[in-house]
């Protein structure tokens, strides 16, 4: 009997040891986003999880895939605009794996290659583009960025999901003539606004002149008004304008002697 329990305890114990060097590899639990791309004897076999997956020892390995949105920083690149002003820019990659198996097989290291594609797209499109275009159509560049990106990138099972620039840095000579530029902008403004203020002024004092002309006894109640304003302030000294009418009769006289000494 002892014999027979010493000689099932050397069987049990390499099956037990056996079990746990085996189990570990052979069993797998992926989490919700994770994948498992299969090969089996080399060959591609298919994607598995999430879940419990369970391997073939020496025979299968599984390349495990994260299909989390992923951010990558593209690092800065100086970029020559169309207009040959000199700008330094970074951006931002959102992406993601939607195919699992086309990113094993397809690319060996697709987050580098990523990387690298959005760099030199980066330099690419806004070496294309303006100066004022980059600085004030920044969601149109962005979506540009997009679109180019998730083409080269679709044959790796990856989706572009969003490209953002982040920053633009502008030469310190730039920026000053730009300031310069907004400061003479913002003087063009204020003298075509005090132009077309002289300008309404002038039409109103025009039309105002036409009336009086119409109706001379519109000048003599404006006169009127003007004597009540001047009496209600404290004044030393009033002024009293007089009507050039009364000085014509004695300027007449005056101009009909003249004639008559000439003759």
């Amino acid at each position: 009997m002892i014999e027979e329990s010493a000689r099932l305890l050397g069987w049990l114990v390499p099956i037990i040891i056996l079990a746990a060097l085996v189990l570990p590899q052979a069993i797998r639990i992926l989490r919700e986003y994770e994948r498992g791309v299969i090969f089996r004897l080399g060959k591609l076999h298919g994607t598995k999880g999430p879940g419990l997956i369970f391997l073939i020892p020496i025979v299968d390995r599984m390349v495990k895939m994260d299909l989390r949105v992923v951010t990558i920083d593209v690092a800065r690149q100086e970029v020559m605009t169309r207009d040959n002003v000199p700008v330094t820019v970074d951006a931002v990659v959102y992406f993601r794996v939607v195919d699992p198996q086309a990113a094993v097989v397809r690319v060996e290291n697709y987050l580098k290659a990523t990387s690298l594609i959005s760099q030199t797209t980066l330099r690419s499109v806004l070496g294309q583009a303006e100066l004022d275009e980059l600085l004030s159509q920044r969601d149109k560049i962005n979506l540009t960025l997009q679109e180019i990106i998730d083409r080269q990138t679709d044959p790796w099972g990856i989706k572009v999901t969003a490209v953002e620039v982040k920053d633009v840095v502008l030469p310190d000579g730039m920026k000053r003539a730009m300031a310069r530029q907004a400061e003479t902008e913002r003087e063009r403004r204020a003298k075509i606004i005090n132009a077309e203020g002289e300008f309404q002024a002038a039409e109103k004092l025009v039309q105002a002149a036409g009336m009086i002309s119409e109706q001379p006894i519109a000048l003599q109640l404006r006169f009127l008004q003007t004597m009540k304003e001047i009496s209600s302030e404290h004044n030393t000294t009033t002024f009293l304008p007089v009507p050039m009418d009364l000085f014509t009769p004695f300027l007449g006289r005056i101009r009909q002697s003249r004639e008559k000494e000439e003759r």
